[in-house]
């Protein structure tokens, strides 16, 4: 369609105005989600010393090379090394150190017996080392030990920076010892509904009104995507209160003001005026379906996004547009939900422009299969909700014939 701005092109255009935020630290119990911001090297090697794997008992492995059941070997017992404690111990050959998982291994030791293999009473916690233990088994150098080093070596880079931390993350953090993450700062996310139809969810419904549902879609679809989230309520079509409710948002200082409804011709007058008067803003019509009405500037210097209204418009405009711009701010590399291939169920129709259709996709051992949801009205919010995936159409495209291959956008949930 001519005149129509690429969504590829519109995406880079709009990823230009953002950059990540700077860093901060934050302790561990806080950063499950958050970004790295710096490479994070290890100051010593994981395991920082030899160590047992077992409980059992320390000994050299040729002194037990010949034991069986039948013919265990005798070692006599030189002492006690309990999980915490240094090996101030010397093992000597014909004897054996009891020693606890995750103990340092004594000198002279090469590897560990398990106690299961001896005939200590293992089952009966709290009995003191014995003088002498029998061996049943065999053990090879190095078994059942963890040399030190096994898992990291010192200076090896461990974690590097733009990925987000996950528990397993956090536990090698403070297994090297560190207590705060340093991590980009989560985007302050402003959001904003306009238009004297709309009612807040719990209010008495009006002849003529609507309730919100755009503000609590993208409250929660920011904090998903790792920001905070400020609600600056419903503003009215009057300057005034448009002005009030972004005032608010400088106040509170945000990164980003997101606003929804009014960008269609007419219905954004008040919030173009007030934006304009103290930033810049630019219109875009963008070659997609839904949400082809887009703008994007700044406001006091804080980068402003307007979103179509209806409430499929909006999400899938967050999706495309607002996620990866969110990704970019929080140290992330800016990227789709997960696609996947799947085959149609059934023949689709769209009208030319690079489409997002709500469907449902199921996999078996054989492929994926898609379907749509139903009507694709961009108000019709209950077909999203049905949708586990967004179809996308390619630009150019007005009809797919059932068995046809097609993306799929897969929701995270």
């Amino acid at each position: 369609m001519t005149g129509l701005m690429s969504v590829h092109e519109a995406q880079s255009r709009l990823l230009a105005l953002f950059h990540p935020l700077e860093e901060e630290s934050v302790a561990l119990q806080a950063a499950a989600g958050r970004v790295l911001a710096r490479p994070i090297y290890a100051a010593f090697d994981l395991p920082p010393f030899a160590n047992s794997s077992m409980d059992g008992f320390a000994v050299r492995a040729q002194d037990v090379r010949s034991a069986n059941a039948g013919q265990p070997v005798r070692l006599a017992v030189a002492g006690d090394i309990p999980a915490g404690q240094t090996a101030a111990l010397e093992l000597e050959a014909g004897q054996a150190i009891r020693i606890m998982t995750g103990a340092p291994l004594p000198h002279g030791a090469d590897a560990v017996v398990p106690v299961e293999d001896t005939d200590f009473p293992w089952r009966q916690p709290g009995l003191a080392a014995p003088q002498v233990v029998q061996v049943k088994r065999p053990v090879q150098p190095g078994d059942n030990v963890r040399p030190a080093g096994q898992d990291v070596r010192r200076g090896e880079l461990v974690l590097e920076p733009g990925q987000r931390l996950r528990p397993q993350d956090l536990g090698l953090l403070a297994m090297l010892g560190i207590s705060q993450a340093p991590v980009y700062r989560q985007p302050r996310v402003a959001i904003l509904s306009t238009g004297d139809e709309l009612l807040p969810a719990g209010a008495p419904l009006a002849p003529g009104k609507i309730y919100n549902a755009n503000s609590p879609t993208l409250i929660a679809l920011a904090q998903r995507y790792g920001s905070e989230a400020i609600d600056l309520g419903i503003a009215r079509d009057q300057e005034d209160d448009v002005r009030r409710c972004l005032s608010a948002a400088v106040e509170q200082g945000v990164d980003l003001i997101l606003s929804s409804a009014g960008v269609s011709v007419g219905a954004f007058d008040f919030v173009r005026s007030v934006v304009e008067q103290d930033g810049s803003l630019e219109f875009w019509r963008v070659n997609m379906r839904p949400g082809k009405p887009f703008t994007c500037g700044h406001y006091r210097s804080i980068p402003f996004i307007g979103l179509p209204g209806n409430p499929v418009s909006t999400f899938v405009g967050f999706e495309v547009f607002v996620r990866p711009a969110l990704q970019k701010m929080s140290g992330l590399a800016p990227r789709p939900l997960h696609v996947i291939r799947a085959a149609l169920s059934e023949e689709i129709q769209s009208d030319g422009r690079e489409s997002y259709l709500r469907g449902v996709v199921t996999c078996q051992a054989g492929g994926c299969l898609a379907r749509l949801t139903g009507h694709q009205g961009s108000g019709n919010l209950r077909s999203l909700v049905q949708a586990n995936a967004l179809l996308l159409v390619p630009s150019g495209v007005k009809s797919l014939p059932s068995g046809a291959e097609i993306d799929a956008w897969l929701f995270e949930d």
